[in-house]
């Protein structure tokens, strides 16, 4: 009787396959591709360095496998002497000296508005340069009936005040407004038109008239200076005045 004997088999015992197996073969195979073709890459000096590597090289150079090739250091060194040498060289004098321009500093005063007082001071002062000048002015063309007259005295005061319509103040007078500002200066009211300080007033003649008194016309007043002179505020474009009497048939009044 034959006895065969058969072995039991039994399979060979297998490694544990997890998912960090998985992750741990990707991982190999990218370090494979990377070590296969690496390239460096220096742009700012011009200089290409490509390490070009194998599993095979690798063997042949005797080095481990995965590691990078050994760079040529002497072929990078002359070729950055090659760069160096052909660079442009920049030198400097030893009593080099440097120097600026400073620009020109003009100082300016601040420019200061005017106070409320500076400002009444300067009409002030010019109101009296005005008046001065028109008491120069008068004393060169007043009558000597002026003299010791109150009327003629305030009204020469104030030659050279130009025409104004309707003005009734010394910065502008009209005919009415003079006689009424100046007889106003004597505590004396008069009407504001020439015809109502005609009704306000009385008629004398010419013969009776004294300086002081007015003249009236159509239209126009003034004052009576004596002689054949009157004071007045004549017309646009003209100033207080002393002036012969120009009227043809002038009338005479008294006012008081």
């Amino acid at each position: 009787m034959t006895v065969s004997s058969n072995r039991a088999r039994h399979r060979a015992a297998r490694r544990p396959v997890t998912p960090l197996t998985d992750l741990a073969h990707a991982a190999t195979e990218s370090i494979g591709v990377v070590g296969r073709r690496t390239a460096v890459v220096a742009a700012t000096s011009g200089l290409v360095v490509t390490m070009m590597g194998t599993s095979a090289t690798a063997a042949n150079s005797g080095t481990a496998a995965g590691s990078l090739p050994a760079v040529d250091t002497s072929a990078l060194t002359a070729s950055a002497r090659a760069v160096l040498e052909t660079a442009p060289v920049v030198t400097a004098p030893v009593d080099a000296a440097w120097s600026f321009d400073a620009p020109a500093v003009e100082a300016v005063a601040p420019v200061v508005a005017p106070t409320r007082a500076a400002t009444r001071a300067a009409a002030s002062t010019q109101a009296v340069s005005r008046t001065t000048e028109r008491a120069a002015v008068a004393a060169s063309s007043v009558p000597q009936s002026v003299a010791g007259n109150s009327v003629l005295e305030i009204a020469a005061l104030y030659v050279g005040v130009p025409y104004v319509s309707g003005g009734t103040t010394p910065d502008g007078f009209d005919c009415s407004g003079f006689v009424s500002y100046v007889y106003g200066q004597l505590g004396i009211s008069l009407p504001r038109t020439s015809a109502g300080i005609k009704a306000a007033g009385t008629v004398i003649s010419r013969d009776e008239a004294k300086a002081g008194d007015l003249i009236w016309s159509p239209g126009h007043i003034s004052i009576y200076a004596g002689g054949d002179q009157q004071i007045d505020s004549p017309r646009p474009g003209k100033t207080v005045q002393f002036r012969s009497i120009w009227q043809s048939a002038p009338v005479f009044l008294r006012i008081g």
